[in-house]
């Protein structure tokens, strides 16, 4: 008996801890499987965000990913992305490729390539970013971000046709996916 009020809570806490603990869903885009793990959940600045690798990959070496963000101080996606389009056409080191809005159903989505060194290494991210707003208050931000590692100018040629050859696609899919809730 006595044995039985030892295992007794901490059964307890293991019953407490899986009932509560926070699950994601998998993203699915692209003909790849994202996971999220929660060491890679951040808050800055008041904004959280959730970061979604392929299987193996992590903040500091990934390929591919999906960034959910709530932004609860930001009110108007347009207004948002309006700044945001004018923040990468100044920057020299990015490529402006789509931006397109609807006004009526407060969404925006901006695509750009930009040219990133790190550590004396070059290479492009391909972003995409949705921008709308949250059912309650602020603003849901959805990315998808893709690295291409270059050496010559035929790799770069590569990945610029590449990139022109999926942009509206992956646009499309970008607008007509929902924004999954941000995980704390």
């Amino acid at each position: 008996m006595n044995k039985i009020f030892k295992v007794l809570p901490v059964l307890f806490f293991v019953f407490i801890s899986c009932i509560t603990s926070v699950n994601a869903e998998n993203i699915y885009f692209a003909n790849n499987k994202y996971e999220l793990n929660l060491l890679d959940t951040s808050i800055k600045d008041g904004i959280i965000t959730n970061d979604y690798y392929l299987n193996g990959e992590y903040k500091n070496h990934w390929s591919n990913l999906i960034s959910i963000s709530y932004y609860p101080e930001v009110n108007n996606p347009i207004k948002f992305s309006n700044d945001f389009d004018k923040k990468i056409e100044s920057n020299d080191k990015c490529v402006l490729l789509k931006f397109v809005q609807n006004k009526k159903q407060d969404i925006a989505v901006i695509s750009y390539l930009e040219n990133v060194e790190q550590n004396g290494k070059f290479f492009f991210v391909y972003n995409i970013y949705k921008y709308e707003k949250h059912p309650d208050k602020g603003m849901m931000a959805l990315r998808y971000a893709k690295k291409y590692d270059f050496v010559t100018n035929d790799e770069i040629k590569h990945i610029a046709n590449e990139v022109k050859e999926i942009n509206n696609d992956y646009m499309e899919q970008i607008i007509i996916a929902p924004i999954p809730p941000i995980v704390e």
